[in-house]
């Protein structure tokens, strides 16, 4: 019978040289592939929102994320390899503060997470709202001596907006962009854009907004 060493040392000798080749081959790039840190900022992603909710919450929330592993990974990483995800399906309307942890941030294998900061952000939630606002054009220029704005007519009139509820009701009217009315003796019309100053609010389905002035003289009388 083959003796203890036979059996442990030369059965199968060629596999065991190779695996203690690999081995020594795996130790030595590792040892020669120092540990390295990097910091990075990337944005927070939300998912799974409810779809009548809105994030009411004017700030734009990031996240500084320390990350730690092989020198020649951490050279290659980029900001989109890292990614810090929130699950939003069980929030309601209200304020609610999260946890920001290492199970939350996703990197690529070899990488770990050293650090995040904040550890905490806090978000407030309200019911979407739509409705529609009135559109105030806003018309500026230097005019002619003696003329006047007489009228000016918004086409479309209304526009419609939606967002977090709270801040909806809270809009009196929607706004364009500035429309320079200079050297306009009896009427123009200019194409334009409106909004609402508000961040959170969106206008839907946005479209081109013309905007007629119509001037007269200082010493007219409207009829």
């Amino acid at each position: 019978m083959p003796s203890f060493v036979q059996r442990t040392f030369v059965h199968n000798i060629g596999l065991k040289l190779v695996s203690l080749l690999l081995a020594i081959g795996l130790w030595l790039v590792v040892a020669r592939d120092p540990i390295a840190e990097v910091e990075m900022k990337v944005p927070i992603e939300f998912h799974n929102l409810p779809e009548n909710l809105e994030i009411d919450s004017a700030s734009f929330t990031e996240a500084q994320i320390r990350v730690r592993g092989p020198e020649r990974v951490i050279h290659r990483l980029q900001v989109t390899d890292v990614r810090a995800e929130i699950d939003l399906a069980s929030v309601r309307p209200g304020e609610r503060t999260f946890d920001l942890t290492g199970r939350q941030v996703h990197v690529p294998q070899d990488v770990e997470v050293v650090q995040i900061y904040p550890g905490q952000f806090h978000l407030s939630f309200d019911n979407r709202a739509t409705r529609v606002v009135e559109v105030r054009p806003r018309v500026i220029g230097n005019f002619a001596s003696g003329m006047r704005v007489a009228q000016v007519i918004a086409d479309p009139p209304n526009i419609m907006i939606t967002g977090p509820r709270r801040r909806v009701e809270a809009v009196e009217a929607a706004i364009t962009d500035p429309v320079d009315a200079s050297g306009v003796m009896t009427r123009a019309t200019f194409v334009t854009q409106a909004y609402v100053p508000d961040p959170l609010i969106q206008v839907v389905h946005p479209t081109p907004i013309r905007v007629t002035v119509i001037m007269e003289g200082s010493g007219d009388e409207k009829k």
